[in-house]
C-alpha cells in the first residue's frame, strides 16, 4: 500500500517538476521574443521598405545596395570595428591585473575594492562622459595640462591619435580615453568573478613541480579565466561598436562611428529604411560571429 502511494506521488511529482522546470526555461525565451525577436523582425522588415513622403512602404534593397556601395558606411563599420577592438584590448590589458589584485587581496579588502569598481555607476554616465571635455582641455583641464607637461603629445601625434600637439579633445585618443574609462568595469567585473573561484591548489601543485610563477599564471591561470575573458570582451566589445554618446561629446570629423550614422538616418535624414539597414547589418555583423564561435566552443567541449 505504501509503495503504491509512493509510485503515485511520484508520478504525480514528475510532471509538475517537468512543467515547472518548462516554464521557467520559457520565460528568457518568451523576454527575448517580445523584447528582442519581434522589434528586430519590425526593423528588418522596414529595411527592405522605401520612404514615401513620411510613410514606409513597397519592398526593394536600394538601401542595402547603397549600404555595401558607398564606401562612407563600410569606413564608418571598419572605423566602428577597429575602435570597439582597441577599447576591448585596452581594457582586458588594464582590467585583468586589477581583477586579479582584487582576487587575491584579503577578504576584508575584496568588498572595498569591488565597491571602488561599482562605484562609477552611482553617477550618471552622461555626466561623467561630458566631464572629460572638461579634462581634457590642453589650457583648463587638470588632465590635458599633464599630458602637455610631461609631452605625451609628442607620442600621441606619430601614432595619428591626436591632429595637433595640445590638441587632446574630438580626436581618436579621447574617443577611445572615453570608452576605456566607461567601460572598464565591464570588463573586470567577469573577470574578477572567475579568478575569485580559482583554486590556489593547481598554483601549488604546478610550483611544486618546478613551474615557476610565471609559467603558473600563463598555463594555469589565464586557461582557467577563459571564461571570464570572453565575458567581459564581449560586455565590452558589443556596446562599443554601436556606441553613440561618447563619439558624439569627445570624438571629432574622423571619429565617425555607425551610431552617429544610424542617428543621422534616423532623425535628420528621415530615411527609416536606410537607418533600419544599418542597425541590421550591425546587429548581423556582431551576433553571426559570435553564434558560430559560440558553436565552434560548444563542438570542442563536446570531443
Amino acid at each position: 500500500m505504501a509503495a503504491d502511494l509512493a509510485g503515485r506521488a511520484d508520478r504525480v511529482k514528475t510532471p509538475l517538476a517537468f512543467k515547472a522546470r518548462h516554464a521557467l526555461i520559457g520565460v528568457p525565451y518568451l523576454w527575448l521574443l517580445v523584447f528582442f525577436l519581434l522589434p528586430f523582425l519590425i526593423v528588418l522588415r522596414i529595411s527592405f521598405a522605401e520612404m514615401e513622403g513620411a510613410k514606409t512602404a513597397g519592398f526593394h534593397l536600394g538601401s542595402y545596395a547603397m549600404l555595401f556601395g558607398d564606401e562612407i558606411y563600410l569606413s564608418t563599420y571598419a572605423h566602428s570595428l577597429m575602435y570597439a577592438g582597441i577599447t576591448t584590448l585596452i581594457c582586458l590589458f588594464i582590467g585583468y591585473p586589477f581583477a586579479y589584485f582584487m582576487a587575491r587581496a584579503s577578504a576584508a579588502a575584496q568588498p572595498l575594492l569591488l565597491m571602488g569598481v561599482m562605484l562609477p555607476f552611482w553617477t550618471s554616465f552622461l555626466l561623467r562622459v561630458y566631464a572629460w571635455k572638461g579634462l581634457l582641455d590642453a589650457e583648463t583641464g587638470w588632465v590635458g595640462r599633464l599630458l602637455s607637461q610631461v609631452h605625451a603629445d609628442q607620442l600621441l601625434l606619430p601614432l595619428g591619435l591626436i591632429s595637433a600637439p595640445g590638441q587632446f579633445m574630438y580626436t581618436p585618443f579621447s574617443l577611445i580615453l572615453g570608452m576605456v574609462y566607461t567601460y572598464l568595469p565591464f570588463m573586470v567585473l567577469p573577470l574578477y568573478g572567475t579568478l575569485a573561484k580559482l583554486d590556489l591548489r593547481l598554483l601549488e601543485a604546478a610550483q611544486d613541480l618546478g613551474a615557476t610563477p610565471w609559467q603558473a599564471f600563463w598555463r594555469i591561470t589565464v586557461p582557467m579565466s577563459r571564461a571570464g575573458i570572453l565575458a567581459g570582451s564581449m560586455l565590452v566589445f558589443i556596446p562599443c561598436v554601436g556606441e553613440y554618446v561618447i563619439p558624439e561629446l569627445l570624438g571629432g570629423p574622423e571619429t565617425l562611428m555607425i551610431g552617429r550614422v544610424l542617428w543621422d538616418e534616423f532623425f535628420s535624414n528621415n530615411d527609416w529604411p536606410m537607418a533600419s539597414s544599418i542597425a541590421v547589418t550591425m546587429v548581423l555583423l556582431i551576433i553571426v560571429p559570435l553564434a558560430i564561435f559560440n558553436d565552434s566552443q560548444a563542438k570542442a567541449a563536446a570531443r
